[in-house]
């Protein structure tokens, strides 16, 4: 199901979600990969550094995908990311027309590409995005597990 291109491009996810983590923002990480395999995008949650409640890793890597080819359409590119994206994360990857979303793990309280809604697959909409989910599921989602322990940890 997954190739060995497919697990490079991952791990450079994951390297994404732990420099989150090391700057105590939720660890997502997530790259964008051209048709001829570059990555040209490259995205972190940075929510508390940029005081911004849209700087989601998806939404970064959109913006730099989009500046470095000069087109906001990123045809026949892929999306690999840590954790399911979130409703306005999910949309964002339809306007940008992205061919393929790779996720690590599901996020039960608000994905919206299985979990909750179902958003890059509606018929409704005029593209629909091709998906993939559980290539290094576990490192994603221990990465998860650990941040939010040592932010409950703190709170006590």
């Amino acid at each position: 199901m997954f190739k060995e291109e497919d697990l490079f491009f991952m791990e450079e996810a994951l390297k994404e979600a732990l420099k989150a983590f090391e700057e105590d923002e939720v660890p997502v990480g997530a790259v964008i990969v051209s048709p001829k395999g570059e990555i040209i995008g490259r995205g972190r949650n940075q929510i508390l550094k940029q005081n911004d409640p849209t700087a989601h890793a998806e939404i970064l890597a959109i913006r730099e995908a989009c500046q470095r080819i000069g087109n906001f359409r990123l045809l026949g590119c892929k999306m690999y990311v840590t954790l399911e994206p979130c409703p306005m994360c999910a949309y964002a990857l339809v306007l940008a027309r992205i061919e393929e979303l790779i996720f690590a793990t599901r996020d039960e309280k608000t994905g919206a590409c299985v979990s909750l809604y179902q958003i890059i697959s509606d018929l409704r909409l005029n593209h629909r995005i091709k998906m993939k989910e559980g290539l290094l599921k576990q490192q994603a989602a221990q990465l998860l597990k650990e941040f939010f322990r040592l932010k409950r940890e703190t709170i006590k």
